[in-house]
C-alpha cells in the first residue's frame, strides 16, 4: 500500500465528513455549464465520500462510483445509497470498469489527477477517453499545490492534459480556474472539460466495409464476424488479456462459436455456404463434425461436458475449425494494399503442447488449450457497444450470400429458412433444465417462491430471462429465474431496475444456492458459465454474491448500450 493510499485508509472518516461538509454546487461551479443532465450515465473516479455521486444521482443521472480505498468506499456507498454502483477499481488500469462495455456521457475526476505519477499519466487518459460515449465529456480538476500531510502529488498542468487530449483526439472544451474550496491559502484550483465530438476509432465503417463491401466467395468473413460479436456480447469474462490496445481471448471459444454459427446451417438447412458447391467446408470432417450431427447447436453450451467419441470428435472439430479460420477469414480481413496488408486478426498458440482428452468440459481451460485469439482493443469494444446494429447486418448479408449460391436457388429455400437456420438460441431450449429442477425440489417438500415478491410457486410458474432474451440471448443458469406467471408477463422483455434487484437479492442467492449449489456437476457449470458471461469475475469464483453483484453490473450495461426500459 503506497503512503497515499493508506493515508486515505487510515482517514477516511474523518475526510468524509469533511467533504460532505462542502456542497457539490460550490466545488463544482467552475463547470456548471456541463454538469450532467436527467438521463445521463456517470462516471465519478475517485468518488470518495459519495457526496458527488449522490447530487449528480439527484439530478436524474445514472451514476458509477470508481473509488480504489476500501474504507473511503464504504462510507460513500452508505451516504449516497443504493441506487449508486460502486466499483473497487483505479487508474491507470480500470480493468473493473473497462470490462462493463459501457459508455459515459460524463466522467469526473475530482481532486484525483494530482496523484497519478507523470509517467502512467497518458495511459489513464487513454482509458479514460476510451469510455467517453459520443459527445461525452471528461471533466478533470488540477490542485495546484503540495500536501503537508504525508500524501504524494505530482506537478500538474493544462498543457499536459492538452497534449493527452490531441493524442486521443478529444477536443478542449474550456479551462476554469477556482479557490480552493476549504480556504487554504497556498492551494489553488483548475478544471478542464474535454469533449469527444464522435467515437473517433473508425472502427464501424470498417466493419460495414467487411460487411457489405469486401469481396466473399464463401460466408467465412461473416461467419467470424458474427462470432466475434456474439462473443464480445456474451461473454465479457472470456478475456484473458488486455493490454497495448489489444485484447486476447481463448481460441477454442471463437472456434466453438464458429460451430454454433453454422450448426443449423449445415446439419438441418443443408444450406450452401461457399460459391463453389463441389469443394467441401474445410471445418466439416468424417470424424469431427459428421460425428456430431446428433446435437444441436444449443448443445453446444459453455459449462457442458462430453465424454467418449462425442469428446474426441468435438476436440477434432474445433481443430479442423482453427484451421479454416486461420487459412481464410484471419488471413483475409485485412486492411492496406495486398503489398501491405494489416491484419486484424491473428493467432498465438497454447504454451503447452495440447493432448487429445477422453472427457471435455467447456470452460475457460479447455478454450484456451487451443491457443489464443487477438484483436485490437478499439475492433473488441466496437462489436460489445454496437452489436445490436452491426449484428442484423451481417445476418442480412449472410442471407444475400447465401441465395446467390447454386445449390440454394436449386432448392427454392425460402427467405424464412435462411433466417430460421440463422437463429443462434432456442429460447426455450435451457428453460427446461431449470423447470426440472423445481419440480424436482417441490417433490422433496421445498418451497419454491418467486425471486420477484416470494409468493410461492404452484406448478404453473413461470421461468425469467433475468435479463430480457429478445435483447440479450443467453440461456444461463444464473439468468433464469423461477417467477409466477403474472410477474413474467408484467415484466415482459424489460430489465429489472436497480432497486428491484437489491431488494430481491436474497432471494435469488438462495435459489441459486438450493437450485445449484448442491450437486457439484450444478455448480462447476453455474460459476463457468457466470464467470465467461459476467464481467469482472474470476474463473475460480465460487461466491453466489460475487455473482448477484457481477449481474447488477451487466444489467447496467446492457441497459447503457440497448437503451432497454426497466421494470
Amino acid at each position: 500500500m503506497t503512503a497515499t493510499s493508506s493515508f486515505y485508509s487510515r482517514n477516511a472518516h474523518s475526510l468524509s465528513e469533511q467533504y460532505n461538509a462542502l456542497d457539490f454546487d460550490k466545488v463544482h461551479g467552475s463547470w456548471k455549464p456541463h454538469w450532467p443532465l436527467e438521463g445521463d450515465v456517470v462516471l465519478d473516479v475517485g468518488a470518495g465520500s459519495g457526496r458527488d455521486a449522490k447530487w449528480m444521482l439527484e439530478q436524474g443521472a445514472e451514476v458509477f462510483a470508481l473509488e480504489p480505498c476500501k474504507e473511503l468506499a464504504a462510507i460513500g456507498k452508505a451516504f449516497s445509497g443504493p441506487e449508486v454502483t460502486w466499483i473497487e477499481d483505479e487508474l491507470p488500469s480500470l480493468n473493473q470498469i473497462q470490462s462493463l462495455g459501457i459508455r459515459f456521457d460524463v466522467i469526473l475526476l475530482s481532486a484525483v489527477w494530482m496523484h497519478i505519477a507523470p509517467s502512467a499519466r497518458s495511459r489513464a487518459f487513454r482509458k479514460l477517453s476510451n469510455l467517453l460515449a459520443p459527445s461525452g465529456k471528461l471533466v478533470i480538476s488540477l490542485r495546484h499545490g503540495e500536501f503537508d500531510d504525508g500524501r504524494v502529488s505530482y506537478p500538474v498542468s493544462v498543457e499536459e492534459l492538452e497534449q493527452f487530449a490531441q493524442d486521443t483526439a478529444l477536443l478542449a472544451k474550456e479551462v476554469r480556474r477556482s479557490d480552493d474550496s476549504l480556504q487554504r491559502k497556498n492551494v489553488s484550483w483548475q478544471t478542464v472539460v474535454f469533449s469527444l465530438p464522435d467515437d473517433g476509432s473508425g472502427d464501424l465503417n470498417k466493419v460495414r466495409h467487411i460487411i457489405v463491401n469486401d469481396s466473399k466467395s464463401a460466408t467465412y468473413k461473416l461467419a467470424l464476424l458474427r462470432v466475434l460479436i456474439r462473443i464480445a456480447d456474451a461473454h465479457p469474462g472470456c478475456v484473458s488479456d488486455r493490454s497495448d490496445g489489444e485484447v486476447v481471448i481463448p481460441l477454442g471459444l471463437v472456434a466453438l462459436y464458429w460451430v454454433k454459427a453454422y450448426k443449423r446451417l449445415i446439419d438441418y438447412g443443408n444450406l450452401q455456404q461457399n460459391s463453389n458447391s463441389n469443394r467441401g467446408l474445410g471445418f466439416v470432417t468424417d470424424d469431427g463434425w459428421n460425428k456430431l450431427k446428433h446435437l444441436s447447436s444449443d448443445d453446444l453450451a459453455v459449462g457442458t461436458m462430453f465424454f467418449g467419441e462425442d469428446a474426441e470428435a468435438l476436440q477434432k472439430t474445433i481443430q479442423s475449425t482453427i484451421k479454416t479460420m486461420k487459412e481464410g477469414p484471419i488471413k483475409f480481413i485485412y486492411t492496406g494494399s495486398a503489398h501491405e496488408k494489416k491484419h486484424e486478426f491473428s493467432t498465438v498458440a497454447s504454451s503447452k503442447k495440447r493432448r487429445m482428452q477422453d472427457t471435455v468440459y467447456l470452460n475457460t481451460e479447455f478454450f484456451e488449450s487451443f491457443g489464443f485469439f487477438t484483436l485490437k482493443q478499439s475492433l473488441w469494444e466496437c462489436f460489445r457497444i454496437y452489436n445490436a446494429w452491426i449484428e442484423p447486418l451481417v445476418v442480412n448479408q449472410w442471407v444475400m450470400q447465401m441465395q446467390r449460391y447454386e445449390l440454394n436457388k436449386k432448392n427454392n429455400t425460402s427467405l424464412q429458412t435462411y433466417h430460421d437456420c440463422l437463429v443462434w438460441l432456442e429460447k426455450d431450449h435451457d428453460t427446461r433444465e431449470v423447470r426440472k429442477r423445481v419440480s424436482e425440489l417441490q417433490q422433496n417438500k421445498h418451497r419454491i417462491s418467486s425471486v420477484w415478491s416470494n409468493t410461492k410457486l404452484n406448478q404453473s410458474f413461470h421461468v425469467d430471462h433475468c435479463l430480457p432474451f429478445a435483447y440479450w440471448p443467453n440461456n444461463d443458469m444464473w439468468n433464469l429465474l423461477p417467477t409466477t406467471e403474472k410477474e413474467n408477463t408484467s415484466k415482459s422483455d424489460r430489465l429489472p431496475s436497480k432497486r428491484r434487484l437489491v431488494g430481491s437479492k436474497q432471494r435469488i442467492i438462495s435459489w441459486w444456492d438450493l437450485a445449484w449449489g448442491e450437486q457439484e456437476h450444478h455448480k462447476q457449470r453455474f460459476f463457468t458459465e457466470a464467470s465467461l458471461s459476467l464481467p469482472n469475475i474470476p474463473p475460480q469464483c465460487l461466491d453466489f454474491e460475487e455473482v448477484f453483484e457481477a449481474m447488477g453490473l451487466q444489467v447496467r450495461g446492457v441497459k447503457s448500450r440497448l437503451l432497454i426500459n426497466e421494470w
